[in-house]
């Protein structure tokens, strides 16, 4: 009655036929995010061989639903997550760790290991893009019970993701690719953002579930 989200009360949310375990006030993995995972998947697929394990990074993880899907449908990958909010964390490390990723705390790149730079192949980003001013009209559930950081994308609601289009290309392997969750009015502004970074970009869409993804190669 007081709008708490059902999976943040039961303590876990279904994505990609997984369990997702939660923290109070973690941002609850959204269907539409399914459609990223997948995608993410097939590239750490085409990535691995006999002699390569393909490095996946899920960053702004939240409990780490992408991550834990990726790694259930193209194991064996080297799978780092890492968010900046302490909860979104604690959860992550819960369903994470169990099967070998490694999850850090801290502000986008920041946390990661330095090793990683220029070996990623995989750069998974479900980082928030709710306008600021928009944040009010999101459902009770969303606006009153998850973490702020985890829905305000600033002004236009692409703040953070001129951060990851910046720098993505010095993280990423020859051939890697970056992919950013954004909104159907927001992509050509996020693809240009990914481009300008030294990517090529392409818009993926799944009408169905209301999901666009950007998709940037090295």
């Amino acid at each position: 009655m007081a709008g708490e989200p059902l999976e943040q009360v039961l303590g876990w949310a279904e994505f990609a036929g997984l369990r997702i375990l939660l923290e109070p006030g973690v941002f609850v993995p959204r269907r539409r995010t399914e459609f990223l995972a997948a995608e993410a998947a097939r590239l750490a697929r085409d990535a691995a061989s006999a002699e390569h394990e393909p490095v996946v990074v899920d960053l702004c993880c939240g409990a780490g639903a992408i991550g834990a899907a990726v790694a259930h449908s193209a194991a064996p990958t080297r799978l780092v997550a890492a968010d900046l909010d302490p909860a979104a964390v604690r959860a992550a490390r819960r369903n994470l760790e169990p099967i070998g990723a490694t999850v850090v705390e801290g502000d986008l790149f920041d946390p990661l290991p330095a090793e990683l730079r220029g070996r990623v192949d995989v750069l998974a980003v479900n980082a928030p893009y709710v306008p600021t001013d928009e944040i009010g009209m999101m459902p009770p559930e969303a606006r009153d019970h998850e973490a702020h950081m985890a829905l305000d994308g600033g002004d236009d609601g692409l703040d953070v993701h001129r951060r990851v289009a910046a720098s993505a290309r010095e993280w990423l392997a020859p051939g890697g690719h970056v992919l950013i969750e954004t909104s159907r009015r927001q992509a050509e502004t996020t693809a240009a953002l990914v481009i300008a970074g030294g990517l090529d970009a392409r818009i993926l869409r799944d009408d169905e579930i209301a999901a666009t993804v950007v998709v940037g190669r090295r």
